[in-house]
C-alpha cells in the first residue's frame, strides 16, 4: 500500500456522504451500495473536499481523542480501500 498520509480525496461522481455516530455513511448509484467508514469524529463530510490531505486534517483536529499511530494507519487503509472502490477519487 502506498503513503496516503498526504493525498487528497474527493467524492466520486454519483457519491454521496452523510454524517453518523459512528463516522461516515457512503452511498453511491452504482448499485446502489452502502459503505461505512468507522472515523468516529476524526473525519467529517469536508474532509472530502479535496482541501487537505490526512495528517494535514488530523493536526488541525489535535483536540479530539483516537489519534495514535494505529488509528491513523487504519484510516489509510480505509481511505485506501474506498478509493479502490471508486467511492472516493485522489485529487
Amino acid at each position: 500500500m502506498t503513503d496516503t498520509s498526504y493525498a487528497k480525496y474527493k467524492l466520486a461522481p454519483g457519491t454521496q456522504v452523510r454524517e453518523e455516530g459512528f463516522g461516515l455513511l457512503f452511498y453511491t448509484q452504482q448499485g446502489p451500495r452502502l459503505y461505512f467508514l468507522a472515523c468516529g469524529s476524526l473525519l467529517d463530510a469536508s474532509f472530502f473536499e479535496g482541501r487537505q490531505g490526512l495528517e494535514q486534517w488530523l493536526a488541525g483536529q489535535r483536540d479530539e481523542p483516537g489519534h495514535d499511530r494505529g488509528s491513523v494507519a487504519q484510516m489509510q487503509q480505509a481511505l485506501h480501500q474506498l478509493g479502490e472502490k471508486g467511492v472516493i477519487l485522489e485529487c
